[in-house]
């Protein structure tokens, strides 16, 4: 029997860029946080002389080829490995592609986690391994190997487990418009260069706020306050999206976290800046806890105490927008144990 796994997104708590480094790449400091939204991916496996692959999606712009992330992170593995096998995965996209939710990289860890089970293969005994696989396909696929709220450093590979936040409500926005995340990077060099930002200066930025995010979140409240819980997930009948002061808002973190992406992605698309201003709702009673590009786009969150204000964020998107332009999806963050433990839908048998 197949083996089905939920591959969820994530969205950025805060992104900050550094300039562009010798070897082309950026140093970054963000908080990823997985989210209960999710594809499905379904991965069938036998160990076999030889490796076949073979990669199929319900939308055909998804590639299916060794450019397809999962595709890359099978192929990965099982030369770590060293085993060969016959591997199909099968990816349901309800997730928007380059949308800054990281689905493509949720895709590949998904497909490992199929692959494991599929071939009974010790995931203690190889722990570290797979994380260094995984950086060699993405470097945000190593986070979906952690789940929950996670630090980010580097180029984005380098994941450290932060304390979960309190889940909280969230209106994710995916606008039909596409955001290339190569333009972003560019027109973020075009700034640092007119800026004067280098590598060596903004890495002592970077330094400064990877320390500040770690304390800020050491200082959220454990799970399984008001409104969740023993496992700290809501129910779907449940509004207060954990105790009546959000962590975000008693540790002051919504208060400095911002998106780098934001002041490139904007100018080159108005849009978007203006559907971060419906979300954010700044000075109303339903107001976000936060509100954020996610990523480089185009996809946009905003971050609710409870289900009635996000739900109102959703009655103010669908009044300005129509849903060909922005589509709106109600969901919750997902707690690191919550992940896991959802993660697969059923193993073989």
């Amino acid at each position: 029997m197949p083996t089905a796994v939920r591959s969820h997104a994530k969205i950025n708590l805060g992104l900050h860029l550094g300039a562009a480094r010798p070897d082309g790449y950026h140093a970054l400091a963000t908080v990823y946080q997985t989210v209960e939204l999710f594809d499905l991916v379904t991965v069938s496996a036998r160990r076999a002389l030889t490796t076949e692959l073979q990669i199929t999606c319900n939308d055909d712009r998804v590639p299916t080829d060794a450019s397809n992330t999962a595709w890359k992170m099978v192929a990965l593995a099982l030369s770590a490995l060293g085993l060969t096998a016959e591997v199909e995965v099968h990816i349901e996209k309800r997730l928007p592609i380059q949308g800054g939710l990281g689905a493509g990289s949720a895709n590949a860890v998904a497909a490992l986690v199929g692959l494991e089970a599929e071939l009974g293969i010790s995931v203690r005994g190889w722990l570290t391994r797979r994380l260094a696989v995984a950086a060699q396909v993405g470097s945000d696929v190593p986070l979906f190997l952690v789940g929950g709220t996670v630090l980010g450093l580097d180029r984005g590979q380098q994941v450290y487990p932060l304390p979960d936040i309190d889940p909280v409500w969230c209106v994710v926005a995916t606008p039909e418009i596409g955001v290339s995340t190569r333009q972003a990077f560019r027109d973020w060099d075009a700034l640092c260069a007119t800026e004067g930002l280098t590598a060596e200066a903004s890495q002592a930025k970077l330094s400064e706020l990877s320390r500040a995010y770690a304390s800020a979140f050491a200082g959220s409240v454990p799970l399984g306050g008001q409104g969740a819980g023993s496992s700290g997930v809501l129910s779907n009948e449940e509004d207060l999206a954990g105790p009546a002061e959000s962590a975000l808002v008693r540790t002051g973190i919504s208060s400095w976290i911002q998106n780098d992406f934001e002041r490139v992605v904007f100018p080159q698309h108005p849009s978007l800046a203006e559907i971060k201003s419906i979300l954010a709702a700044s000075g109303t009673p339903e107001a976000a806890l936060h509100a954020s590009l996610s990523g480089s786009g185009s996809a946009l969150y905003g971050l609710y105490l409870t289900r009635e204000d996000a739900e109102a964020a959703l009655g103010r998107l669908s009044n300005q927008f129509n849903e060909s332009e922005v589509r709106g999806s109600l969901t919750r963050t997902l707690p690191r144990a919550a992940y896991w433990r959802e993660m697969i839908v059923n193993e073989a048998g």
